[in-house]
This record gives C-alpha cells, structure tokens and sequence, in this order.
C-alpha cells in the first residue's frame, strides 16, 4: 500500500533522489529551462517552487533557507537577484512543464521543464571543451619541456 507515500520513486534511494532534486534545481536556476525526462520534471516543479518563493523575498533566513539546498552561489545569486524579484507579483506557478515525446533509446517520456516569464531566453553557453583542451595544452611546463627537446 502506499498510503501517506508522496512524491514519485525515480527508481532511486532517497538520499540519491535529493541530490537529484537539487541539482536539477540547480540546472533549472542557471539556463531556465531543462530537458529531462517526464517523471524528473513532474517531480521537480514541488522541490523548486518553495525555494523561488523563498527568493521572492530577501532576508538572511530566507537566504539560510535556501542555500540548505544550492552549493553553487552564483545559482544563489541569480536566484535572489533576478528569479525571485521577478516572481513578486506571482502566487505561484514559476514553472512550466512541456511534454516532448519519446526518447529515441529507450522511449521514456521526455519534457522540457522551464521559468515561466524566460521564454526564449537561455543562459551563455559554457566554454566550448577545445578551448579548455588547448588552454591546457599551453601550460608552462609543457612549453619548458619543448623548449629543452628542441635544444638538444
């Protein structure tokens, strides 16, 4: 039976499910709309709403509140100073859930979870991994390295 049992399983322990939670939450906060699958979306909306209605208002407890759950503080950051503030006038309903489809794989249900009032807009994109990949490859070391081959 599953009397007094909320929310969905996920196929995960609970301590798996919250990190879970929190770092589609994360994600959700920083680029304002995600693809994930159905479950994880429906799932989602009752963990992150709370927190944005925390944000709305800006005092050290509800900030306290809300960095139980972030370890990111730029995610902090954009959540007290662009998402909340945004949200004043709204009761409720930050997020919105759009169905997709099937995934190609394994046919799950997909769907796009977002901040509603963030239509179109996304995030800067991250770095692309050649930049991070020939920064490497120029350290001072390396160089040093070529420097002795090349003189011998």
């Amino acid at each position: 039976m599953r009397h007094l049992n909320k929310g969905r399983q996920l196929s995960r322990s609970s301590s798996h499910k919250k990190a879970l939670m929190i770092n589609l939450a994360q994600d959700l906060i920083e680029h304002k709309r995600i693809k994930t699958t159905l479950g994880k979306a429906k799932e989602l909306r009752p963990f992150v709403e709370p927190l944005i209605t925390k944000a709305k208002t800006d005092t050290l407890a509800s900030r306290r509140d809300v960095a139980r759950f972030f370890s990111k503080p730029a995610v902090m950051q954009t959540l007290f100073s662009e998402v909340g503030p945004k949200n004043v006038d709204r009761p409720g309903g930050y997020t919105r859930v759009i169905k997709l489809g099937v995934r190609v794989g394994d046919a799950a249900p997909m769907a796009i979870i977002e901040l509603v009032g963030y239509e179109g807009v996304q995030a800067a994109p991250a770095p692309a991994a050649d930049d991070k990949k020939a920064a490497a490859k120029s350290t001072p070391k390396k160089a040093a390295k070529k420097a002795k081959k090349a003189a011998a």
